[in-house]
């Protein structure tokens, strides 16, 4: 049954890769992938009820994960609505590639680091796609937030999701955790940024951008209000989790509801011709389900893979053939450009206890570090990665090519000075 389990996920995964080869849409790739991985699980199984009762368990969570990402992806496409992405593309328009690089990294760094690197991601993809004419320009650029969105969420207790179970399992206090990770996912994302900066030519993005003097003034203050207004929604969320306890989705769905109103507020007051167009309803027709459904799949399947403990073996191989720590760790970053973070850390939480490996030990925070920067190497080991390949449509082997070395790169500095710096403090 486990065999079987695999030989399915390794095939969804291939057929996922091999998107453009197939010319089969990578959403119905893991839709079947992750069904096939439950249903030979509970076939498999002589407790068909326990399953049903993990099945459940899961399925709550990737609902969570799911709400959260259309209700960020309506803000920022109710944001694009009202254009109101142009008001920064406006102030860019002189800036050329290579700045505009550095700027767009160091912005979604410390931008994922107070979100997290789902939600920086969309908002980065969407202003991005307004800056960046050029499709080749575009896609490394996008590769590049995609890196700087992942090193941002790694050093901070809400930037990841791991990071967010680490330090809420208690393995992680807040600011030993920013004291020693911040050194080292900056020179995650820097490595990366200097090699690009220095292949790409200085000469201006192109942005596409309509010019200030061309907006009504009613459209003017609608643009603005909505773009400040949605961003200050993406920001109440960490703020909403951390005073109500409660999902972040649901913060981020009292938000989206604060905005509609607002919205539809705008609306009646608007001109007659942006009745219409300008609505959280348009902007909802706009948000890409197969993004959505890819998601389900891909979680659905390494759902199973858990259930089935087939992730407490792989962490069990880890530590009876490598032996050390850090190389463990090291790998398990590696294997989570291909299999979701999260049960790699849940796995490695049940594996060593905190009464083995004390609060803030060497372990946790490389672990920290590596977990969510590793799934960075691979477009479809990461939720940024994931949403930015529906966003602008990045192929696989694309991204594996331009990004994934890049993205090493990025991984092995980071470690490299998380070691260092460890031997010098």
């Amino acid at each position: 049954m486990h065999l079987l389990m695999v030989a399915v996920f390794v095939l969804g995964y291939a057929a996922i890769a091999s998107e453009n080869l197939l010319k089969i849409n990578k959403a119905a790739s893991a839709l079947l992938a992750g069904a096939v991985c439950w249903t030979i699980l509970i076939l498999g199984s002589p407790d068909k009820h326990e399953v049903y009762l993990k099945f459940l368990e899961h399925t709550g969570s990737i609902a969570g994960i799911l709400f959260f990402l259309m209700a960020a992806m309506t803000i920022v496409e109710t944001i694009n609505v009202y254009s109101g992405f142009d008001a920064i593309a406006e102030k860019l328009t002189a800036t050329g590639n290579r700045r505009l690089l550095w700027i767009v990294s160091i912005l979604t760094f410390f931008l994922s680091s107070v979100l997290d690197n789902l939600t920086t991601t969309i908002v980065m993809v969407s202003l991005l796609t307004k800056l960046v004419k050029k499709r080749e320009d575009l896609l490394m650029f996008v590769g590049i937030v995609i890196i700087a969105a992942n090193a941002g969420g790694a050093w901070t207790p809400i930037g990841d999701v791991t990071t967010t179970m680490l330090w809420i399992g208690g393995q992680l206090t807040t600011f030993p955790m920013l004291g020693q990770l911040v050194v080292p996912s900056l020179v995650c994302l820097v490595a990366p940024v200097v090699v690009v900066s220095l292949r790409i030519k200085s000469g201006d993005p192109s942005p596409r951008v309509v010019h200030e003097d061309s907006v009504p003034k009613t459209e003017q203050f609608g643009r603005n209000l909505v773009f400040v207004l949605g961003i200050l929604c993406l920001l109440f969320v960490p703020v909403f989790k951390g005073f109500t306890g409660l999902p972040p989705y649901l913060g981020i769905v009292f938000a989206l509801g604060v905005l509609w109103v607002v919205t539809e507020v705008l609306r009646r007051k608007g001109p007659q011709s942006n009745r219409e167009t300008h609505s959280v309803a348009r902007a909802l027709h706009r948000v890409d389900m197969t993004t959505i459904l890819f998601f389900l799949g891909i979680l659905l399947a390494v759902a199973a893979l858990e259930s089935a403990g087939l992730l407490s073996v792989l962490g069990s191989l880890l530590e009876n053939h490598i032996g050390s720590r850090s190389a463990i760790v090291f790998a398990i970053g590696l294997l989570s450009a291909v299999i979701d973070n999260v049960p790699l850390v849940a796995a490695a939480m049940n594996m060593y206890p905190l009464s083995h490996i004390p609060v803030d030990d060497h372990f946790w925070m490389f672990l920290s570090y590596c977990a969510g920067t590793g799934g960075s190497i691979l477009v479809i080991g990461s939720a940024a990665g994931v949403a930015a390949m529906g966003l602008v449509k990045i192929d696989f082997f694309w991204y594996l090519k331009k990004i994934s070395p890049l993205a090493f790169l990025g991984y092995v500095a980071g470690a490299i000075a998380y070691l260092v710096q460890g031997r010098l403090f």
